[in-house]
């Protein structure tokens, strides 16, 4: 089989992680990825924050729960690094190619041994005065769209794979 499909049948959720830290060289290997994710007339908008800092980490992590309602909690699933991606607010594609950087974010880091998920609750977290202020702190500039967060670690579990639901595919011939 094709790796590429492989990859793509394999990878899962993770929602558990060990403490330690991916080394750099992988973690700019997903980011890459990500940057090469297809978007509308290849405005390349989007753009991708690395959290490593466990403290900036842990801030985004109770922000996250705050507006999830389960404050205390971590939404991160203990994942030491998070990539936030973000795309300008101005650009009518902008869900959909964050989207797609998401998906090469997820998919390569699952080539690499690392596990990933998708952390909702990102255009929240960047829309409150906290969030912009997070941004302006990193030297992010312009009005960005919180896509989505994506953890990355080593995982603590290795998810089995659910069975693919029948009747989604209909041909037109």
């Amino acid at each position: 089989m094709n790796e590429v499909i492989r990859a793509i049948e394999e990878r899962r959720s993770v929602r558990a992680y060990t403490e330690e830290l991916p080394e750099r060289e992988k973690i700019d290997q997903v980011i890459e990825a990500g940057l090469w994710a297809a978007s509308g007339m290849n405005r390349q908008g989007p753009i991708i924050v690395a959290v490593t800092d466990r403290e900036l980490r842990d801030r985004l992590s109770a922000m996250n729960a705050d507006i999830m309602g389960r404050p205390g909690t971590d939404p991160f699933y203990g994942a030491p690094v998070v990539l936030v991606v973000l795309a300008p607010r101005d650009q009518p594609n902008r869900v959909y190619d964050g989207s797609l950087v998401m998906g090469n974010l997820m998919l390569a880091a699952h080539s690499l041994g690392l596990g990933s998920c998708w952390i909702h609750r990102a255009r929240e977290e960047f829309d409150t005065p906290e969030g912009r202020a997070i941004l302006a702190e990193l030297g992010v500039e312009g009005d960005y769209e919180g896509i989505g967060h994506c953890i990355l670690g080593y995982p603590g579990e290795t998810p089995e794979a659910k069975p693919r639901n029948d009747g989604r595919v209909f041909y037109a011939e």
